[in-house]
């Protein structure tokens, strides 16, 4: 697991299988001990579709988040489900700018002592209709 500089996580279980809400529970603890402690974690029940499968209760899941200060949501990436409603809330939680990285340069490194620019939602809705490009 990468998360060197993250703003946000998004830690995914399968809701069909029980133990992958245990392999998550590793994850955030992980991302609990080691990122910084901003940082913005949802905790994502994958496979909403199939809920005639399912072995993870959404009781179990959102107490578990709730425990833990975690967002919660359930998502079907088959049909797309949940996906836009979870990017849109984390957006909404992340500052609109935050300090630079730790190191400079590289690919996405920029100058030293320059922002971070944020997701801006609104601009992102006028670039929809306006043909700017996507702030984020």
């Amino acid at each position: 697991m990468y998360y060197r500089n993250a703003h946000c996580a998004v830690v995914v279980y399968d809701i069909t299988q029980a133990a992958s809400l245990e392999k998550a529970r590793t994850w955030i603890r992980e991302l609990q001990r080691q990122a910084d402690p901003s940082i913005v974690i949802a905790l994502c029940g994958n496979k909403a579709d199939l809920a005639a499968r399912r072995q993870v209760t959404q009781e179990e899941a959102k107490k578990y988040a709730e425990e833990e200060g975690l967002m919660w949501c359930e998502t079907s990436a088959k049909t797309g489900e949940g996906v836009v409603d979870i990017f849109t809330t984390i957006a909404k939680k992340l500052p609109l700018s935050a300090p630079p990285p730790s190191r400079t340069g590289g690919p996405r490194g920029g100058p030293s002592g320059s922002a971070r620019q944020g997701v801006d939602l609104n601009r992102q809705a006028a670039s929809q209709n306006g043909g700017e490009a996507c702030n984020c």
